[in-house]
């Protein structure tokens, strides 16, 4: 089996050749291993493709996960000058406005007077919200328009040709051997960006109607985009909705702020798009959810994280989902991969293949992003020790 095919199977609960691996990279990690510009790698759609593919080799993943947004291919236009500052770089445009970028993490937008933007959730019309992209060269804005277009989009027309621009030349330089799926963000994790954390979660107790009044109206835009993007041809769509876990909301907030809109967007968008792969990542504790995260209709489950990061012990997540749909994670990014070493890699395979490879249904993969300064030999190891344990017998 080929990359791609190997991913297929175990997406479709099927049992491939040996189980599959890749995992999803901070930005920051393209920053220091892939060997380009880091100002090119945050706002250029070309060279973040490159250094996705590039690194997908580099670590012989089986998949790559485009989770940025493409860049207007003319953004240099819009550069006033660039400071460089001790481990890091200051942008600043043409606007007045400047972005900070640090050579080893994701770039902020700032105002000039070095804030940055959030509307006040009195401030916020859910008729007037469609979609909210966080990674954006200019970050949040309300109404939202795109980077410096400077006035909103009608929603017929509302996402710009170049925002499939990274995920294309991904598929384009990948090739048709490697999985390449796509991501859109949940109505729950599109509100929160949009009124910064702290002020979201406050909103749903202040006013839960006005909360739910925007999530439905931030449906439309989620499904829109998902739909988009499987024109391009990915082979799965990730929904991520990151901060829906028990760190930050109750089993039963869930059940009433994020089942219901995720399962809008992800039956729409497999109803227009001949059923394409859905499946969600969410970190921390989720272990308390697994049966609503089904319940939400996801082909998927991705990073798992375990003790101490999050609460999922593997073992009971496979009893819990019972084979219904596929996992994806659980090898700790922090404490094995970025504080620790070769021995505890190989024990956290081990294990992890042990309890999830029979059956088929798993794709090995760090339960969150792969932190900037990872050792890639570490990385590079770890997908080792998958090829030489991870195989099926032919009776399997």
């Amino acid at each position: 089996m080929n990359s791609k095919e190997r991913v297929n199977a175990a997406i479709r609960l099927e049992i491939p050749d040996r189980v599959p691996v890749f995992c999803q990279l901070a930005l920051g990690h393209y920053m220091l291993h892939s060997g380009l510009d880091p100002m090119e790698v945050w706002f250029d759609s070309e060279a973040l493709a490159e250094a996705m593919v590039l690194m997908q080799r580099r670590y012989q993943f089986d998949g790559i996960l485009v989770n940025m947004p493409g860049r207007p291919r003319n953004w240099r236009d819009h550069i006033d000058r660039i400071e460089d500052k001790p481990g890091e770089q200051w942008i600043w445009w043409r606007n007045g406005n400047f972005s900070k970028l640090p050579h080893d993490d994701n770039a902020h937008y700032y105002q000039a007077d070095e804030t940055r933007y959030f509307p006040t959730f009195s401030e916020v019309d859910p008729e007037k919200l469609y979609y909210v992209e966080p990674w954006d060269i200019t970050d949040v804005t309300y109404p939202f328009d795109w980077s410096f277009e400077g006035a909103p989009r009608p929603a017929d027309e509302f996402f710009p040709p170049f925002l499939h621009d990274t995920l294309k030349a991904v598929i384009e330089k990948a090739g048709p051997e490697v999985s390449v799926h796509s991501e859109i963000f949940s109505p729950f994790a599109q509100f929160l960006e949009l009124l910064n954390y702290e002020y979201a979660l406050m909103a749903l107790i202040d006013d839960p109607g006005k909360c739910h009044a925007c999530l439905k109206a931030l449906v439309r835009g989620s499904i829109d985009l998902g739909c988009r993007q499987a024109v391009y041809g990915p082979d799965a769509i990730l929904v991520s909705s990151a901060f829906a876990g028990n760190g930050f909301l109750s089993r039963e907030s869930y059940a009433e702020f994020v089942l219901p809109y995720e399962k809008a967007v992800i039956d729409e968008i497999k109803r227009q798009c001949d059923n394409i792969p859905v499946y969600v990542h969410t970190c921390g504790g989720i272990g308390d959810r697994l049966d609503l995260m089904m319940e939400a209709g996801y082909n998927g489950i991705d990073t798992l994280d375990p003790p101490p990061l999050g609460t999922v012990e593997l073992d009971k997540a496979i009893q819990q989902t019972g084979g219904q749909v596929f996992i994806k994670g659980n090898i700790d990014p922090v404490n094995t991969l970025l504080l620790g070493n070769a021995d505890m890699v190989r024990e956290a395979v081990e294990n992890r293949l042990s309890i999830a490879k029979p059956g088929g249904g798993y794709i090995l993969s760090t339960a969150c992003s792969v932190a900037p300064p990872t050792k890639p030999e570490l990385l590079e190891y770890m997908v080792e020790q998958v090829h030489k344990l991870g195989q099926y017998d032919v009776d399997e």
